[in-house]
C-alpha cells in the first residue's frame, strides 16, 4: 500500500479551497483519508498554507510520497519559497482600452513637440525701415453694415431676451 501527501478539493463551484490530506493513492480525489495535515486557500491575497510540518515529517519519514502541488505548498510552509500571489488578469475591454490610451499618449507628444518646434523657431524680424514705403500701408478701419443672415446666426444673450 502507497501512501500520498496530496490536495483534496473542497468548496463551492469556483470557489475552491484543499484540505492537503495523508490518502492511500488508490483511493478518490475527495474520498476517504487517513489523516488531515494542513490547508490551503488560494483565493486570498496572499494564499494561505496553513500545515502541520510535524506530522508532515513523520509520515515522509515512514515513506509517504507528496505531490508536486503538495510539495510546493510544504516548502512554502517552511519557508522555503515564497506563498503564491495571485496576480489581477484585466479582461479583454481592459486590455483593449489600455492599449487604446497607450496608443494616444504615444501619439500626443509627437504633436506637441512639433508645436513647440514651430514656436521655438525663430522669426524674422524687419524694423519699418528696411522696407520701402510702398510696402508699408496703414488699413484704415472700415464699418461695413451687418448683413441680416449674419445677424440672425450671432446669439442673441437671454437678458436682452426676456427684456
Amino acid at each position: 500500500m502507497s501512501v500520498k501527501i496530496r490536495l483534496a478539493r473542497h468548496g463551492a463551484k469556483k470557489s475552491p479551497f484543499y484540505r492537503v490530506v495523508i490518502a492511500d493513492e488508490r483511493s478518490r480525489r475527495n474520498g476517504r483519508y487517513i489523516e488531515l495535515v494542513g490547508r490551503y486557500d488560494p483565493r486570498t491575497n496572499p494564499s494561505i498554507v496553513d500545515l502541520d510540518l510535524a506530522r508532515i515529517d513523520e509520515w515522509l519519514a515512514k515513506g509517504a510520497q507528496p505531490t508536486e502541488a503538495a510539495e510546493k505548498l510544504i516548502a512554502v510552509a517552511r519557508g522555503e519559497k515564497e506563498a503564491p500571489v495571485k496576480v489581477a488578469k484585466p479582461s479583454k475591454r481592459a486590455q483593449a482600452k489600455a492599449e487604446a490610451e497607450a496608443a494616444e499618449t504615444v501619439e500626443a507628444p509627437v504633436e506637441a513637440d512639433e508645436a513647440v518646434a514651430e514656436e521655438d523657431a525663430p522669426e524674422e524680424v524687419v524694423a519699418e525701415e528696411d522696407v520701402p514705403a510702398e510696402v508699408v500701408s496703414v488699413e484704415e478701419p472700415v464699418d461695413e453694415p451687418v448683413v441680416a443672415e449674419e445677424a440672425l446666426s450671432e446669439e442673441i444673450p437671454s437678458e436682452e431676451v426676456a427684456e
